[in-house]
């Protein structure tokens, strides 16, 4: 009769583990974690001097695909010259999907 209650409880527990991980993946990753990836794909090709991103999410449609993303962006020093980016982070998996020089900064 004990190993008919185990048996019971762990079915419940993997359920309830299952449920649980369903709906972490349906979350969106902290902002900060997304900064830091942007960060990190900035960091190979120079030095990041400055970064920034907006602690909500937005609804974007790129190339006819819509996501939800973070808005953020990344200042540079390229021959002593600082440049400005702006980037968008998946919300959902931390990739950046697209970023543009925004201007020069003397």
């Amino acid at each position: 009769m004990n190993w008919k209650k185990s048996i019971i409880a762990l079915t419940v527990g993997v359920a309830i583990g299952y449920s649980i991980k369903a709906q972490l993946n349906q979350m969106p990753i902290r902002p900060e974690v997304a900064l830091k990836q942007a960060k990190n794909m900035f960091k190979e090709r120079g030095t990041v001097s400055g970064s920034w991103i907006y602690m909500k999410t937005e609804s974007v449609s790129l190339h006819g695909l819509d996501y939800t993303v973070y808005r953020g962006g990344i200042s540079r020093s390229i021959n002593e010259v600082n440049k400005q980016y702006e980037f968008f982070v998946d919300a959902f998996t931390g990739t950046v999907i697209a970023t543009k020089e925004t201007n020069t900064v003397i």
